[in-house]
């Protein structure tokens, strides 16, 4: 039963990420950028050739690659794993999602579609998607979930 929530959790996420790309893609013209919040939050449609802040850009086999192995590794972990955390599957889930969104838009157009603009404290941030969103809490509730690991061994 709880590789069916496993499964079905990743499903949604990854559904929420493509549709929300879709959604963009239809809605907002390649390069236009709609200001939602003044100065602060705007939705624009851009393309990514690289990875988070579009480093190894042009490198499509690595950044298909690497996603691929990731899952494949943390589907084993979230299956395998004795004794785990539920904020350790969360970060698994989600992690496991974002990497497979993204990969879809690698695979089938050969780039990812950001599109979350935000301009904190003035720092215009690099364009993302609800994928790398994912990705970036998933890792951070791993962070958490670890230090939370070696206090209670400690303890």
């Amino acid at each position: 039963m709880k590789y069916f929530v496993y499964l079905l959790a990743s499903i949604i996420f990854i559904a929420l990420d493509q549709f929300s790309k879709f959604y963009i893609v239809q809605s907002i013209k390649y390069g236009t950028k709609i200001q939602i919040i003044r100065n602060f939050f705007s939705l624009t449609n851009v393309r990514n050739f690289g990875a988070g802040f579009s480093i190894l850009q042009n490198q499509k086999t690595f950044l298909i690659f690497v996603p691929i192995v990731a899952v494949f590794v943390l589907t084993y972990l979230l299956v395998t794993e004795k004794n785990k955390r539920k904020i350790t599957s969360i970060s698994y889930i989600l992690i496991i999602a974002g990497a497979i969104g993204n990969l879809i838009d690698r695979v089938r157009l050969g780039f990812v579609i950001d599109f979350l603009d935000f301009i904190i404290f003035g720092y215009d941030f690099p364009v993302f998607n609800l994928a790398d969103t994912f990705i970036t809490i998933g890792c951070f509730l791993l962070i958490i979930d670890n230090l939370l690991g070696s206090k209670d061994a400690k303890n």
